[in-house]
């Protein structure tokens, strides 16, 4: 079979040329399973502080073995989409487990929470219908507002991060609309800032608008027991739909869900492009996130030890001469600059035997590339006060401290 030798060769040129402007990105293949601690390939074994494992049940015993008897059960998968060939017991009963946890009606589960962002904007608006999302949204909700739009000629808003007076601003311009969506994240992820959801839910009492928020890096996480955001700020059942990942803390494997009514999940369900077309979870990852669920429900102190390494990890990187963003969540992004400043000092910090990764633009804005920590309940004390050692080598080297 014939090639487009220009179309190789353009593409390898666009390689070459961020391989030039040391912006290249390169996998670190692992050789265990993910942890506070792995084997990576060529590097032996390294501390783990760029994962989303907030709660350490990638590789719980529990989870794993739920995920094995998912497989032994039900084998692979469906073998095709869920209301066509039927679908496991086990999705019942996750998203059952999901919308107790996050304090809905009920859930409907995905294939990615890409795929649930994805889903849910088209599904509910149509033309005459309005969506504003904060400005520092996850790209799947802001790919997922402008599908809507290309597909519903619904109305679209960005309002600054945070400012919740250009948020009113918005809505009051669009007060004619059928209807108002607000959609934000819990906790952005480049940030580690949560957002004022009490705020923001009387915002939307005040304008008749549909709250929507990404709870990913909240779920597992904030609030007492690890129920997000709601819980944090005590108005768990009060969000109109809250999506998230299972690919984060609830088991670290794949999927995601959208949580909110019956009404909601069921017209999702019956509409959305993303379920009615994609294959259902395969039941071992299914099991295993519904395992991971019951854990973080029996054993709440996971939570607590993620809040207490959370803690001391960023006491202890300010005292090391750093200047990590402020805030409370196990996120801890260090501003170092430019996109090749923050490659450099993931690799060197590599090369100390600590994990983290090095975030520049496309995916932070110009000038505020970073190196972004991700502290885990895993985390024993002796790991975190390695990495602050490794940090405190990589700073002084770099001239950053």
């Amino acid at each position: 079979m014939s090639l487009n030798a220009r179309f190789t060769q353009e593409l390898q040129a666009s390689l070459d040329q961020l391989k030039a402007e040391k912006v290249y990105k390169r996998f670190n293949f692992l050789e265990s399973p993910q942890g506070a601690r792995v084997r990576m390939q060529g590097r032996g074994e390294v501390v783990v502080l760029s994962s989303n494992n907030y709660l350490g049940l990638s590789n719980d015993p529990k989870v794993v073995e739920a995920g094995h008897e998912g497989l032994r059960t039900y084998g692979a998968g469906t073998g095709s989409v869920r209301f066509i060939c039927g679908t496991f017991a086990v999705h019942r009963d996750l998203e059952a487990a999901l919308a107790r946890f996050v304090g809905t009606e009920a859930s409907l589960t995905y294939p990615a929470c890409w795929n649930a962002n994805e889903a849910l904007t088209a599904t509910i608006v149509q033309e005459g219908d309005f969506v504003v999302s904060d400005a520092l949204n996850h790209a799947s909700i802001i790919d997922s507002i402008r599908l809507a739009k290309a597909i519903t000629k619904c109305t679209t808003a960005v309002y600054q991060h945070g400012d919740l007076d250009d948020l009113r601003t918005k809505l009051r311009a669009n007060a004619a609309a059928r209807r108002r969506v607000i959609w934000t994240d819990g906790v952005f992820s480049m940030e580690g800032s949560i957002a004022r959801l009490p705020d923001i839910l009387q915002i939307a009492r005040e304008h008749d608008a549909v709250v929507a928020m990404d709870d990913s890096h909240a779920s597992g996480v904030l609030g007492r027991t690890g129920r997000g955001t709601a819980e944090h700020f005590g108005v768990l059942g009060e969000v109109d739909v809250i999506t998230s990942t299972l690919g984060k803390a609830l088991g670290g494997a794949a999927g995601g869900f959208v949580a909110g009514s019956a009404a909601l999940c069921d017209w999702l369900n019956q509409r959305s492009r993303p379920q009615l077309f994609s294959n259902a979870l395969p039941p071992t990852v299914a099991s295993s996130a519904l395992a991971a669920v019951q854990v973080i429900e029996a054993e709440p102190q996971r939570v607590q030890r993620l809040r207490d390494n959370t803690a001391w990890f960023r006491g202890a990187i300010t005292e090391a001469g750093f200047k990590p963003l402020a805030g409370e969540t196990p996120i801890v992004p260090i501003i170092v600059g430019e996109t090749a400043a923050a490659i450099a000092m993931s690799e060197a910090l590599l090369a100390e035997g600590v994990f983290v990764t090095g975030f520049g633009f496309p995916v932070v804005p110009q000038g505020q590339a970073r190196v972004r920590c991700q502290v885990s309940a895993a985390h024993t004390r002796e790991d975190l006060e390695f990495a602050v050692r490794a940090f405190r080598t990589v700073g002084a080297k770099l001239g950053v401290i």
